[in-house]
């Protein structure tokens, strides 16, 4: 079955360029050309993956990706001409996947689009029933779902939030430095800096309530206790 990739893109030759690419790697594309059509075309067509333009006519790619990671599990990689590192935290801060920056190879949007694509593909998990693992703080897993519940209450996290929270809950008490934590996650070619780990671990602790279990060891990095001594 085709990949869905839903382009979101208003300069139409850019969006007819990406759309010939992927459909000639053998995904399903389709267009639209504001950011009130793209949040609609979700809801209609679910994609398995959204390449969101920052710059809309009517409304930012940043809102639109702040909507849709607020209502949906989709990955999404940002599009844009903005290339300053504040921008493209900016981006990752409302929830994207990844973010490209214009001029670009369509191989490359497409080759990095394949690998968003294999690590949401994990989050999906399967229908076998499983155990949820107790982890402290109220945290529980379902590893092969890649499900996550705090008190019972299931809770959506992006694929590389629900790495790195893994990442803290393997090891607890030990101390990981950015650097660390960005090549256990991101890997070596990320081309992110040490600062998307913050943004990270802001949002598991908004998510889960790790305000006093996700501890900062000043100027190291972070390390998780899950029990007394916290």
């Amino acid at each position: 079955m085709c990949q869905r990739i839903l382009i979101v893109e208003d300069e139409k030759p850019i969006a007819d360029i990406l759309r010939y690419g992927f459909q000639r790697e053998g995904f399903q594309a389709e267009c639209v050309y504001t950011g009130a059509d793209g949040l609609r075309r979700v809801k209609e067509m679910s994609p398995d993956l959204v390449i969101l333009d920052w710059m809309l006519p009517d409304v930012s790619g940043l809102t639109v990706c702040r909507m849709l990671t607020e209502t949906c599990c989709i990955p999404i990689i940002m599009l844009t001409a903005k290339e300053s590192v504040e921008d493209k935290l900016r981006g990752l801060e409302a929830g994207a996947d990844d973010y490209i920056a214009k001029p670009f190879d369509v191989r490359e949007v497409v080759a990095r689009t394949r690998t968003v694509l294999r690590r949401a593909e994990r989050t999906r998990g399967k229908n076998t029933e499983e155990r949820p693992e107790a982890c402290g703080n109220g945290i529980t897993l379902r590893r092969r779902e890649r499900v996550v519940a705090l008190n019972g209450e299931e809770v959506e996290l992006t694929p590389r939030e629900y790495d790195l929270l893994v990442c803290f809950l393997e090891h607890p008490r030990m101390v990981f430095t950015r650097e660390m934590l960005l090549e256990q996650v991101w890997g070596f070619d990320y081309p992110g800096g040490t600062r998307t780990v913050d943004i990270h671990v802001q949002r598991l602790r908004k998510k889960l309530k790790l305000q006093e279990a996700l501890q900062t060891v000043y100027g190291v990095g972070y390390k998780y206790v899950d029990g007394p001594g916290k």
